[in-house]
């Protein structure tokens, strides 16, 4: 029971599109991650996922639409939706995240940058 300084936490790595497990809520748990260019299309079957950006701009790509998210700002993408978080210009962006602990990172989707484990920071 301490507080976590997410500048802090963000600064102890510097991998990109691979989240860092800083709390578990419940089944729920908290990542932080930085991302930058373009992700992957995918869902998330049964999970809902919540991301809140810290610092940056993100692009959530929908296949309708994109939506942008500011710093401060938060967006929820409902389980089954497909979506593609993105940044554009190179912009490093630093997100912290909240989903189920069964959450496949891309789903069933596998790509390179798909990730199996999240290192506990």
């Amino acid at each position: 029971m301490k507080s976590i300084n997410l500048k802090q936490k963000h600064a102890e790595f510097s991998s990109q599109w691979h989240p860092h497990q800083i709390a578990v809520v419940d089944d729920m748990q908290v990542l932080l991650a930085k991302l930058q260019g373009e992700f992957v299309w995918h869902a998330h079957e049964h999970e809902d996922e919540l991301f809140q950006v810290i610092k940056g701009t993100l692009y959530m790509q929908f296949r309708d639409r994109t939506e942008v998210v500011n710093e401060g700002e938060i967006i929820v993408v409902p389980k089954g939706v497909e979506h593609n978080p993105m940044t554009k210009n190179g912009e490093e962006v630093h997100v912290l995240l909240f989903e189920k602990l069964t959450t496949a990172h891309t789903g069933k989707v596998q790509h390179e940058k798909t990730q199996t484990h999240y290192p506990k920071i």
